[in-house]
């Protein structure tokens, strides 16, 4: 094998978004647009990777642990964790990635280069190994995430690895399940409005789990997991007002989710409460977690106005891709979005990352 075309999707987050981090679970969606990694080996130790995309180049040398030249260098990262669990590279590549996912706009285009990327170098390396897509995701998790030290989760590593529909429960340790609703299609629109994917993960997540810390202090047995929406009426003396709806949209959030996995395991498909708990879901994220934009507001109202089922945002929020459910009138629903962002595409739940058939 001298040649090798691998692709991986991007991912929409069904239901649970800015939960993974928490040990909460969420339910996500590999995407059809996917990113595509297409690449030879030389007859030196030299990698030279073309990013049409970026009108970019990275070239490095395969000579030991390869020193990071910018922040979040996952090319490198990505190379450095699999020389640590073992492999080896005698030749380096050309290598072209290129693709059709929204960059930085919360469809996991990071990640989806960072799987596409671990699955093609463990085939071409000396050891010429398959690996299986949970363990794809694990090595993607950690050159991305665990790597630079960032705040995200195993959400988008996974998505994009196994791909199709999944549950992911991360505690008391991970749990994956393969879903397999007969989903419709969905309108994915780019709101073009830059985000700080880091900023906002941050402030949520650290706004949280401060909050957790403190009443964990306070009562050890204290739990996001098992603590009812009701029950944090007896925390108003310890929260101030604003502590107390990111507690409570947290767990409304939670409960959305476990809700929408019992519809989603339900034959036949109940398309409309599907798209219902997707509303549900982008209020609290709007009016709560306050991750929402106007201009996409205006996106989901256009969306939901022209015939879909239910719309929110994507991602980690500030900006980037909003979705809508649109199983009936998605050419309808996609125009009606295209009038405010001409970036938009129907879009349907795809297959993990895999073995193209030709570049």
């Amino acid at each position: 094998m001298n040649k090798l075309h691998i692709s991986a999707p991007g991912r929409i987050c069904l239901f649970g978004e800015h939960q993974d981090y928490l040990h909460l679970p969420i339910i996500a969606a590999a995407i059809s647009k996917r990113l595509y990694v297409d690449g030879s080996f030389r007859k030196d130790k030299l990698i030279n990777i073309e990013l049409p995309d970026l009108n970019s180049t990275e070239s490095f040398i395969l000579e030991g642990e390869i020193p990071y030249t910018v922040e979040r260098d996952y090319l490198r990262s990505c190379v450095n964790i699999l020389i640590r669990e073992g492999f080896t590279f005698s030749k380096g590549f050309d290598v072209t990635m290129r693709g059709e996912i929204p960059i930085n706009a919360g469809t996991s285009s990071s990640s989806a280069m960072i799987i596409a990327w671990i699955n093609f170098l463990a085939q071409m390396s000396d050891q010429k190994k398959i690996l299986d897509a949970k363990e794809i995701a694990n090595l993607g998790y950690k050159a991305e995430v665990l790597e630079f030290g960032e705040p995200g989760g195993m959400m988008d590593h996974y998505s994009t690895s196994v791909g199709g529909a999944i549950w992911l429960d991360p505690f008391p340790e991970i749990q994956l399940e393969a879903m397999h609703p007969k989903l419709g299609s969905f309108i994915l629109g780019n709101s073009q409005e830059p985000k700080d994917t880091k900023f906002i993960l941050a402030r949520v997540k650290k706004g949280v789990i401060n909050i957790v810390n403190d009443l964990k202090k306070k009562n050890s047995e204290f739990s996001l997991q098992k603590i009812r929406y009701e029950e944090f009426d007896r925390y108003t003396d310890e929260l101030n007002q604003e502590q107390l709806e990111l507690m409570q949209g947290t767990i409304r959030n939670r409960d959305i989710t476990f809700e929408a996995r019992q519809v989603l395991l339900t034959e036949p498909l109940n398309h409309h409460r599907v798209g219902r708990l997707m509303n549900e879901h982008q209020k609290v994220l709007r009016d709560v977690l306050r991750i929402s934009t106007p201009k996409i507001d205006k996106m989901i109202d256009a969306a939901l106005n022209a015939g879909a089922f239910g719309a929110k945002i994507n991602g980690s929020g500030g900006g980037g891709c909003m979705f809508a459910y649109a199983p009936e009138n998605s050419e309808k629903v996609l125009e009606a979005v295209k009038a405010i962002a001409p970036e938009s595409w129907i879009v349907n739940v795809d297959d993990g990352t895999r073995t193209e058939e030709s570049a």
